[in-house]
């Protein structure tokens, strides 16, 4: 089994834990909507690279 041979300092241990942090969610603005959404996702809207892929089918609530 590996055993160091001396106590990493606490600069050392910072040093090798700078880059562990989380970056936020990449985000992209729709070009037709102005929406920020998810890269390579549908927005909200149903739009995807300029243009509607996704169309909600209307109900009529008539009863």
């Amino acid at each position: 089994m590996a055993v160091q041979k001396s106590k990493k300092s606490r600069s050392r241990r910072g040093m090798r834990r700078s880059h562990d942090s989380l970056a936020g969610p990449t985000l992209s603005e729709e070009q037709a909507t102005g929406e920020l959404h998810l890269r390579h996702h549908v927005s909200a809207d149903g739009f995807y690279r300029g243009k509607q892929v996704v169309v909600e089918a209307e109900e009529d609530d008539d009863e």
